[in-house]
């Protein structure tokens, strides 16, 4: 019977130089959603856990006390350990470190990056990926091209103007589930996307979930994203 993840690892080691100033004294998942109070990561955590998770590994970096510092005070819904790279290993080889710390080695786990703020079923998730009987799988995101986008017909005529469209490409979301032996697949150091990914995907191993219809997803990269993400929020509680 499947069973979904109950253990995650969110990478939070960003610098976020484009979120510059409010990076400069603290990591990229510590940034406030305007309006919330919370950080980008207790949005996280609080997601992880009403989807059953039940202990996440945070993988630190930048300012990585100002982080720690936070998760020890806060009132959390899951149990957190921290760790931190003593030297910089890739994202492939950070990833293994931080697995290694997972309480159930054995079994299959989630991960996160640190600035995803999104919301929707990771058990649903963890059920596909168990379908496909899959090594890895990614949320895959469609979003919005920020400018307006122009139809033409075959002969250059402008038919049309569209403000913002979806993306005609599917993206990687920053969102995971893998079964408990893709962390060995990973490497010590280096990146993950560039090695262990492409051969799982030769293998047919690696899957791709699209995020459902009408799925909250953004990706809190720039002062922009973070006065949109407020937009966004204000406008489902109202």
């Amino acid at each position: 019977m499947h069973t979904s993840p109950t253990q995650a690892v969110v990478l939070a080691g960003g610098q976020g130089s484009r979120l510059r100033p409010y990076t400069d004294d603290r990591p990229k998942p510590m940034v406030e959603i305007p309006g919330t109070g919370t950080p980008i990561i207790g949005h996280q955590l609080s997601w992880l856990a009403s989807e059953g998770v039940t202990d996440a590994v945070v993988s630190c970096g930048h300012l990585a006390e100002v982080l720690q510092d936070w998760l020890e005070s806060a009132e959390l819904p899951l149990r957190v350990t921290t760790v931190v790279e003593s030297e910089p290993l890739g994202r492939g080889g950070g990833l293994k470190y931080a697995a290694a710390h997972l309480p159930e080695p054995g079994q299959p786990w989630y991960a996160t990056n640190g600035d995803i703020w999104t919301r929707f079923s990771l058990r649903d998730m963890a059920e596909f990926h168990a379908e496909r009987d899959a090594t890895a799988t990614l949320a895959l995101a469609r979003p919005r091209i920020p400018w307006g986008a122009v139809e033409t017909d075959a002969f250059g005529h402008i038919t049309d103007f569209i403000e913002a469209p979806p993306s005609p490409y599917l993206i990687n979301a920053g969102v995971y589930v893998f079964s408990a032996d893709f962390t060995d697949q990973l490497p010590e150091r280096g990146d993950h996307e560039r090695t262990t990914f492409p051969r799982l995907a030769r293998e047919r191993r690696l899957a791709g979930y699209p995020l459902p219809q009408g799925a909250y997803w953004r990706a809190i990269d720039t002062a922009k994203d973070l006065t949109e993400a407020a937009k966004e929020l204000a406008g489902t509680r109202t």
